[in-house]
């Protein structure tokens, strides 16, 4: 099991990224997102609630420059499922998981994204929290090592998680150009601590001059009563 904290400060730039999992009190469902950018149109971004999720807003809407890509819902709750993505695929497993589709099912409908050489990784993960049970699963769709004429799609899916254990996904290994993708399994990590302290290792883990916000919610899985947490680095 690897230190989140320590995966994250050894990673200039892991682009945006999820965790979920299980506090290591066994009480939460847990789950974070965060958000990163090198440009100064992703830099300019808030996360803001909307109903029970979340959705990213420019800071400044006069440097707004392309919305594509960057302005979407990353968190939506469809009943007893929470829904965390790195775009507007969000909307797509929403309205899959709402016809009856599978979380696998809905995402036959997306790729990675259009933003040559980089084609970013669509990652996303659902969390189901009812009677007491708790468990996950985490996709990542991405080309085929920068071919994009093929779609390569991944689905890891948790059973009745550990506490004080969870799954990490990002989009990129690091810095570079083109950007390279994630590779392999999402990567086991600890999860320790409330939820403040949660937040706090996380955002100060992330690199001071490429963060941009992040979120973390916390899920009673006794109750599916929930805490969140938003932090932007752009702030009034």
């Amino acid at each position: 099991m690897q230190q989140l904290d320590r995966e994250l400060k050894g990673n200039e730039y892991p682009g945006r990224g999820i965790v979920i999992g299980r506090s290591g009190d066994g009480r939460y469902a847990v789950a974070a997102y965060f958000i990163m950018g090198r440009s100064a149109n992703s830099r300019n971004r808030v996360f803001v609630e909307e109903g029970e999720g979340i959705r990213t807003e420019a800071f400044d809407p006069s440097k707004l420059e392309d919305p594509s890509l960057i302005i979407y819902a990353p968190v939506r709750v469809l009943g007893n499922v929470t829904i965390v993505t790195n775009g507007d695929q969000t909307d797509t497993i929403y309205d899959g998981l709402s016809a009856g589709k599978t979380f696998e099912q809905a995402l036959r409908a997306r790729k990675f994204e259009p933003d040559a050489p980089n084609y970013t990784p669509r990652i996303s993960g659902i969390m189901r929290v009812e009677d007491g049970a708790f468990d996950f699963s985490m996709s990542i769709l991405k080309s085929n090592d920068g071919n994009p004429s093929c779609c390569n799609r991944y689905t890891f899916s948790y059973d009745a998680p550990a506490a004080g254990e969870g799954r990490f996904l990002h989009t990129y290994e690091g810095d570079g150009s083109p950007l390279p993708s994630f590779q392999g399994e999402p990567q086991r990590v600890e999860l320790a601590g409330d939820i403040d302290s949660f937040t706090e290792l996380v955002w100060n883990s992330l690199n001071q001059e490429n963060k941009v916000s992040l979120f973390v919610r916390y899920i009673d899985i006794a109750t599916g009563r929930y805490e969140t947490r938003i932090v932007n680095k752009m702030k009034d």
